[in-house]
């Protein structure tokens, strides 16, 4: 099955989006994109450093691959657009993943101070796709703000506990006319295709892979499970029955 995917002014072949932190070698990084099939990648402004001679994650994403900065490490709005600015001065592009979190214990973003930097930013001609606490009136705000996506959290970042959100996800799917990308809290690929199965646009996917056994194994893994989860979605699922229903009649059998 292969269905394209617009966002942000560009077509995709790929629901999958994948993260780059966490790696004990960061090498490994262009192998669980290709093997993933990836097409967008995210990556902290703060852990790129352009004038290393080694070391630069960029060095480890493949070409052609869209770049998704993101704001971590932002605390208010203005130091997310900040980051944002700098992100695309330094020839990054104008994809922008907001994060802007000042919980510590649980690392859960702050939504009002990320609906001002998604307004700030769609103003300047950012493709905005702000992380967030999920809740329908934020996810409006964000959309109404110039939101190219919404990300609403399945769990706490890094977490791996899956979607704790789920509802309110399904709430957000049902209600928000720009695509919804699962993030942060997706431990298994069945998590994943469940997502996907909701009626998710894409889902993002980096804990569970970085700290995998066999990170690039389990990058196709969630792959797989994604491709899966939006196929059944497209197709139609069946009806959940309360009761018990034959497959065939089970009358006048045997007269």
């Amino acid at each position: 099955m292969s269905e394209m995917f617009k966002i942000g002014g560009s077509t995709l072949t790929s629901r999958f989006f994948v993260g780059t932190g966490k790696y004990g070698d960061d090498s490994i990084i262009s192998d669980v994109i290709s093997r993933s099939g990836a097409q967008v990648v995210t990556v902290a402004v703060r852990r790129v450093d352009l004038d290393a001679k080694r070391g630069n994650i960029l060095n480890y994403i493949p070409e052609g691959t869209h770049l998704l900065p993101n704001t971590s490490g932002a605390r208010t709005a203005l130091e997310a657009v900040r980051i944002a600015r700098l992100a695309r001065a330094a020839g990054m592009g104008n994809w922008i993943k907001i994060e802007v979190i000042n919980d510590q214990k649980y690392l859960l973003p702050d939504n009002e101070e990320t609906i001002r930097a998604t307004s700030i930013l769609a103003e300047e001609g950012f493709v905005v796709f702000p992380y967030m606490n999920p809740d329908l009136i934020a996810a409006k705000k964000m959309r109404d703000a110039g939101a190219a996506a919404v990300m609403p959290l399945g769990a706490s970042i890094g977490s791996n506990r899956g979607l704790q959100t789920k509802e309110m996800i399904r709430i957000i799917i049902e209600e928000i006319d720009v695509p919804i990308i699962v993030d942060a809290g997706i431990g298994r690929p069945s998590e994943a295709a469940e997502a996907m199965e909701m009626g998710a646009a894409a889902v993002l996917v980096n804990t569970a892979i970085a700290t995998a056994g066999d990170s690039v194994s389990m990058a196709e893994a969630f792959a797989y499970a994604i491709k899966a989860g939006r196929q059944a979605f497209v197709s139609g699922m069946g009806a959940v029955m309360k009761t018990g229903e034959a497959s065939s009649p089970l009358t006048n059998f045997l007269g």
